[in-house]
């Protein structure tokens, strides 16, 4: 299997057998057959969108989980009040966890897959990098809540007005942008775990190794920019009108970080009951390549083909994309 060799043959150089780490998302270990894995991400993106139904996540899955949740009509129910506000923010959170937008997250843990360790090091392997995510998170949100309680009802995402068939609105201009922009750097970021583009995080992770955990985080953060899930856009218009900026960044840093919730603990469940997926990792650090680059290119691609072309397709203003009937 190709490695990626040291720079230097100096005796205090990293030895070949041990590629160095540039970032958290690039270990050094190129995987053998990279054109492959580049192949299955790409085509495995693709397929995301062709079977990807938006209404049945959304509605199904989310609705129902927060009417479960709220023992009550989540989106046709008024919120009342700040604090109905807040727990409704956490609580759409946890219902959009599985969204269109969220399937980006999936991305940013794979590469904590082959943590190391007795179980309690295991646990904070993974609980290391995502604090720091949930730093980046938290201040994009947070900032995003700020601008929403100053500008809110002059923002594109206020507007409720449908889109027309060969028209997009500006709420789903900002959503195109947004995602569009998320999905290029995931799909980057894919690339450079196979070191067939540089890894955009090195020197910054030279200095400041949980760097790219934040800026990741930020990304996540800044679905709440473009996002049309029903139930977010209630707690905009809420946040909105309520013109309370303390109010506004709060309720969504909750649902910012109700997103997560899930997957965290899915995630801390698997390392502690994976002991021997995290040694079919060790034994070979080139599969924590192969899955963070599959994972990274598969959302990248998604993320960029369902927002910013299956959506014109969608509106009639591209000729066609192939979707499944159930879609």
């Amino acid at each position: 299997m190709t490695q990626l060799e040291s720079p230097s043959t100096a005796p205090d150089s990293p030895k070949p057998d041990q590629p160095v780490a540039t970032s958290v998302f690039v270990n050094g270990y190129i995987p053998r057959r990279r054109g492959l894995v580049l192949l299955l991400g790409v085509l495995a993106g693709f397929l995301l969108t062709v079977v990807w139904s938006a209404p049945f996540v959304d509605t199904t899955i989310g609705g129902t989980v927060a009417d479960g949740l709220l023992g009550h009509d989540a989106k046709e129910t008024a919120i009342t009040g700040i604090g109905a506000g807040i727990v409704f923010a956490f609580v759409s959170g946890l219902a959009g966890t599985f969204t269109a937008c969220n399937i980006a997250v999936f991305g940013a843990v794979a590469p904590l897959a082959g943590s190391a360790g007795g179980w309690w090091n295991r646990v904070q392997a993974v609980l290391r990098p995502l604090l720091w995510m949930a730093v980046g998170m938290v201040a994009v949100s947070a900032a995003y809540g700020v601008v929403v309680g100053i500008f809110g009802t002059d923002m594109p995402q206020f507007d409720t007005a449908p889109s027309q068939p060969g028209q997009i609105s500006p709420r789903l201009i900002q959503s195109m942008v947004v995602f569009g922009v998320i999905g290029v750097i995931m799909t980057y970021l894919g690339l450079a775990v196979l070191g067939l583009v540089r890894d955009p995080f090195a020197r910054i992770a030279a200095r400041f190794p949980n760097a790219p955990l934040v800026v990741f985080g930020g990304l996540i953060g800044a679905f709440l920019i473009g996002r049309p899930f029903p139930l977010f856009r209630k707690l905009f218009r809420d946040a909105a009108e309520e013109g309370n900026i303390l109010y506004a960044a709060s309720a969504f840093v909750l649902q910012s970080l109700g997103n997560i919730i899930i997957l965290a603990v899915l995630l801390i469940l698997t390392v502690l009951v994976g002991g021997r997926l995290q040694r079919w990792f060790q034994t070979d650090p080139r599969r924590v390549s192969i899955l963070s680059a599959t994972a990274l290119l598969t959302v990248g691609v998604f993320t960029f083909l369902y927002w910013d072309v299956r959506l014109l397709a969608m509106r009639d203003i591209i000729p066609w994309y192939p979707v499944a009937p159930w879609v």
